[in-house]
């Protein structure tokens, strides 16, 4: 048997549903709802009392979220989650680098 026929005969994973893809996109919406709130927060359309509570850490809030949604589009949409766990890594190690390095300045 050559190596394409065991390929073949090897079981696929599992392929995300429509519910699955909707659940995905609740929390995306409910991620980007966040973001928006974090933003007028920290700009004080929220009330002022909110304003020195979220000012200083409305940047690293905003990123942590845009990080969150990244990975979720990269794992269903771009269906890295299907593929071996040696790509997503390689996939996803740049972007913990990148998170890492912009933390320190």
């Amino acid at each position: 048997m050559d190596a394409h026929t065991v390929a073949h005969r090897r079981p696929r994973a599992l392929h995300p549903t429509p519910g699955t893809y909707l659940k995905v996109a609740v929390v995306l919406f409910l991620l980007t709802a966040f973001e928006v709130l974090t933003f007028e927060a920290g700009r004080g359309a929220l009330g002022p009392a909110l304003r020195p509570i979220f000012e200083p850490i409305v940047v690293l809030v905003l990123v942590v979220f845009s990080g969150a949604k990244f990975v979720l589009v990269a794992a269903f949409y771009m269906h890295l989650k299907q593929d071996p766990r040696l790509l997503t890594n390689l996939f996803a190690f740049p972007l913990l680098i990148a998170a890492v390095h912009s933390s320190r300045r």
